[in-house]
């Protein structure tokens, strides 16, 4: 029964996700991307600290395809120019600090990432175009 009532609970968690995500604007995706990525890094100093080292890494890995697979793919570089060139440079250099955590069990370079998706989020929801549609890019970046 309990396994039941789990399942329904995370069907109704990935509907209400699916929707947040169909519904959301760009902007928003990307938003929802830095506080993925922000969760994935969380869990996996969690997960070091309790010396759990499967879960730690699976966090990583999670926070590494979020950075890479949406964030870095969602760059536009030609209409981001120089922008998106150094965001791709940050995107390249938290993986590599993800990696290095990762191999070296050091929660010193989770926590460097953590602060640097915090302030590229923080500064994502301050250029938050006013109306959304109006202004909104259609890829990360950078329209606005």
């Amino acid at each position: 029964m309990y396994t039941n009532h789990r399942n329904a609970a995370h069907a109704y968690a990935n509907v209400g996700l699916e929707t947040g995500v169909v519904a959301a604007s760009p902007h928003q995706l990307i938003v929802m991307l830095y506080e993925g990525a922000e969760l994935a890094v969380r869990m996996a100093i969690r997960h070091m600290n309790e010396g759990n080292i499967a879960k730690k890494s699976a966090a990583i890995s999670k926070a590494s395809s979020i950075i890479l697979e949406g964030l870095l793919a969602a760059l536009d570089p030609k209409q981001g120019g120089e922008i998106a060139q150094r965001l791709a440079a940050l995107y390249g250099y938290m993986n590599q600090r993800l990696m290095l955590a990762h191999v070296n069990n050091q929660a010193a370079p989770l926590e460097e990432v953590l602060g640097l998706l915090r302030e590229l989020r923080g500064a994502w929801q301050q250029i938050a175009p006013t109306g959304q549609a109006a202004l909104e890019p259609s890829r990360h970046a950078f329209a606005a």
